[in-house]
């Protein structure tokens, strides 16, 4: 098996769960100025959704409660609802900028579940194609990914602004 190194990750991943250092909060506490650089496209009320940094397929985001739970029952029922509202409208964008044939959406809780910040609740939103598992994915064991996220945050966000 061939290996593909991205030490940078680790150190991602690594950290969230060590008290202070949770990847959400504190992209949750930013300046919305800065937005842009952070990959979020679009924050309500109750939660924030974020471009994956380390996406499976080109437009995986995440909806994020601003709220610091680790179990979905621990989620108060307006933050339900509005990540629910959030994902309607991020499908909706996802639909009109890339035309994908289906999408998975789901959430890793524990980290038994394969949860990377298994501290802080969110859900993943991956738009696919068929043919998104090719042999490099399947066979070859990584991602070829057609644009960059500067890319792909630009087309997203466009429908949120205004």
């Amino acid at each position: 098996m061939e290996y593909l190194w991205s030490p940078w990750r680790f150190r991602y991943v690594s950290g969230a769960d060590q008290p202070g250092h949770c990847v959400f909060c504190k992209l949750a506490g930013a300046e919305p100025a800065h937005d842009p650089e952070n990959l979020i496209l679009h924050r309500g009320r109750f939660n924030f959704i974020v471009l994956n940094l380390y996406p499976y397929t080109t437009g995986h985001a995440l909806v994020v409660p601003y709220a610091h739970v680790a179990q979905i029952v621990e989620l108060q029922a307006e933050s339900m609802a509005e990540m629910m509202e959030m994902t309607q409208k991020l499908n909706a964008a996802t639909e009109a900028a890339y035309h994908p044939d289906g999408y998975n959406l789901g959430m890793n809780i524990g980290k038994a579940a394969g949860a990377g910040v298994a501290d802080h609740l969110h859900l993943h939103f991956l738009p696919r194609w068929f043919g998104s598992s090719n042999f490099i994915t399947v066979i070859g064991e990584a991602r070829v990914l057609p644009e960059d996220l500067k890319t792909t945050y630009d087309k997203l966000a466009s429908f949120f602004r205004g």
